[in-house]
């Protein structure tokens, strides 16, 4: 057999000659599939045609584009006046296929690396297999599926939560010639064919013998033809919508979330990849692994209340499970040798981050990403984030400036001190709690995972929570500074950060709104229009992405402690850490509304972040839950 590379050039192709044809990029991009002219154009060139670089004349000279670093509100070209990434530089983009077996925190790693890029400003998205495999195997009964040659027709709209749901798997009928000459030409010529999935209803009649397959262990098992078929299609079918993403829907990255578990996949996968794109986009294999047995109970717990087991008994359904994944390791491949012999970019994560091992990362997106995963645990701690206390600026409507508390501001600083303390205080119980009810092996109706930070042996033999430090950080500002001194500096450790300083007006410096709309009239509409990539003019002046930007150093450090955290900011700094940590959508993020007096609590879990908010009564001098409280856009948008 001959040895497979990462590089797969189409099958009976001839090599590409003369000048690369340009694609007109046009603002249909991101809904329109690609013309047949343009699909002809990407099989015979490799990916070329995606650039507008003229051939060089010099002879066997490589016609791809340099690509550096692409950020916006920090970088601009002329082919990305905003910093993006350029639809035509296919060489900046980045498709992370996920490898692992069940339970191994695949989908927690791929929603957090999403909710990060996203953040920066990156468009990310998952592709989740497992998702549309049940959607695919309950609407198609045993005994009635069919494959049919046909691809698939990827609809997917421009989700901003980062994962592409189930409701995103397209259909396409073998006799719908709609797409003939263009996507359907491809697609049947690559890899297994399509399910029809409007052809099987999912609800039959009462004396229908047909029936949905079962999700347990045997859908898993090698020996089941037709499960086999249709997690085949299903995973090269959203191998496919994945690609349609990022070349031609506007988007910079895409994760796979699957297991891939087998050599032979991952080898299809790359196939799939390069026949479609070329050699230019880059492929990143993400590999997670747990060696941790408490780690790995604690993932199979939680599994018992996902999709596939949520309502079934716990023993039942974990016993399940197991056999799932024992099938599942027959065949399981780790990556490695295969990868290093052809030169192929990956990153082992060992216990969610405990270790992590890459090779050959190439390019900025994917150093970005190994940077991110070096840099986060599941260690129970908790984030609070709030505003400083009302200054005297506040008082008079003005915006930036460096100004003292007011005496309200004062108070609420006191306040803030002692509730922080009395909720640290009561996390610790908590979690002693919980981890006194924890049961090896479940119990009937136990679902709750135990804690891997305080299953391991610690202090001498003892696997009791300890006491986690806290720290308080501020911006260095006045306002902020003074709402974080009634903190005890022996219990707390407490900081100040220019990071975290707020948003720079230039020179709208210390104004009111009604002042900047009659003084500098058409900066206030032009801000008003789109506050997220507006920059105040002036010395110092900045934007929402420069706020972004300095305040990723935060995040990463935030995500890398195990401790917990106050960070007392600004409106703006909590407008972009909240839509952070809450995954919000890129046009809700400059118009937050944020007001002084709310605190924020944030607990990371390993299904996403629990939130609450609290809101300071000055009548007690207290905080108190407000369980209506939404995070949604400010009333006025000129704040």
């Amino acid at each position: 057999m001959a040895q497979t590379t990462d590089k797969f050039p189409l099958k009976d192709d001839p090599p590409p000659s003369g000048k690369a044809g340009r694609v007109a990029e046009s603002s249909e991009t991101e809904s329109l599939r690609p013309s047949s002219a343009v699909i002809g154009q990407l099989k015979n060139s490799l990916g070329a045609v995606l650039s507008d670089t003229p051939a060089t004349t010099a002879p066997n000279s490589p016609r791809i584009r340099p690509t550096t670093l692409d950020i916006p509100g920090l970088t601009r070209s002329r082919a990305s006046p905003d910093g993006r990434i350029a639809q035509r530089d296919v060489g900046a983009k980045l498709v992370i296929v996920m490898v692992g077996l069940p339970a191994r925190g695949k989908s927690y790693v791929t929603k957090k690396i999403a909710r990060y890029l996203n953040w920066l400003q990156h468009d990310t998205r998952i592709f989740n297999v497992g998702e549309r495999r049940r959607i695919a195997a309950k609407a198609n009964p045993v005994s009635d599926i069919e494959f049919a040659p046909g691809g698939t027709d990827s609809a997917a709209g421009n989700s901003r939560t980062g994962n592409a749901g189930p409701a995103a798997i397209p259909s396409v009928n073998i006799e719908d010639t709609s797409l003939a000459g263009s996507c359907g030409e491809i697609h049947n010529a690559l890899g297994p064919p399509a399910i029809d999935f409007d052809q099987h209803p999912t609800t039959h009649s009462d004396d229908d013998t047909t029936h949905a397959m079962a999700q347990d262990a045997s859908f898993f098992d090698p020996g089941n033809v037709i499960a086999a078929q249709i997690r085949e299609q299903v995973a090269m079918s959203t191998l496919d919508e994945l690609l349609d993403y990022v070349l031609f829907q506007g988007g910079s990255v895409g994760i796979l979330d699957a297991t891939n578990s087998t050599l032979q996949r991952r080898k299809d996968i790359m196939k799939r990849v390069r026949e479609r794109a070329g050699t230019e986009l880059g492929v990143l294999f993400l590999e997670s692994q747990c060696l941790d047995k408490n780690l790995l109970e604690s993932n199979m717990r939680l599994k018992l209340s996902g999709p596939d087991y949520k309502d079934r008994d716990p023993i039942t359904a974990l016993a399940d499970f197991r056999e799932r994944v024992a099938i599942y390791e027959k065949n399981y491949v780790p990556i490695g040798e295969h990868e290093e012999r052809n030169n192929i970019q990956y990153v082992q994560m060992i216990d969610v981050g405990r270790k992590v091992v890459s090779h050959q990362i190439r390019g900025f997106l994917a150093a970005q990403t190994v940077y991110y995963l070096l840099n986060f645990n599941l260690a129970a701690r908790q984030i609070w984030i709030t505003r400083h206390g009302e200054s005297l600026d506040n008082v008079a409507g003005k915006i930036g400036g460096d100004s003292d508390l007011s005496e309200n501001g004062k108070r609420y600083a006191q306040s803030l001190a002692k509730f922080i303390d009395s909720q640290r205080k009561a996390f610790s119980l908590r979690q002693v709690r919980k981890q006194a009810t924890t049961h090896f092996p479940p119990l009937p109706g136990d679902t709750t995972p135990p804690n891997p930070e305080y299953t391991t042996t610690i202090n001498g033999g003892s696997s009791q929570p300890v006491e986690k430090n806290f720290c308080v950080w501020t911006s260095m500002l006045k306002r902020s500074v003074a709402t974080g001194q009634p903190f005890d500096e022996e219990e707390y450790d407490v900081k100040q950060m220019r990071m975290l300083d707020e948003l720079n007006a230039g020179d709208m410096e210390g104004m009111t709104y009604s002042e900047i709309r009659k003084k500098y009239t058409d900066e206030y509409e032009l801000r008003r229009r789109d506050k997220l990539h507006y920059r105040y003019p002036g010395a110092g002046g900045e934007g929402y992405l420069d706020v972004i930007n300095r305040l990723k150093a935060v995040i990463v450090e935030v995500e890398r402690m195990t401790d917990h955290v106050l960070l007392i900011g600004h409106r703006s700094v909590a407008r972009v850490l909240l839509a952070y940590f809450m995954g919000l959508k890129r046009e809700d993020v400059a118009d937050l509304d944020v007001p002084l007096g709310i605190l924020y609590s944030l607990e990371p879990k390993p299904y996403g972040v629990e939130f609450r908010a609290y809101r300071y009564h000055a009548e007690t001098n207290w905080f108190y839950p407000d369980s209506d409280y939404k995070l949604q856009r400010a009333a006025s948008h000129h704040d």
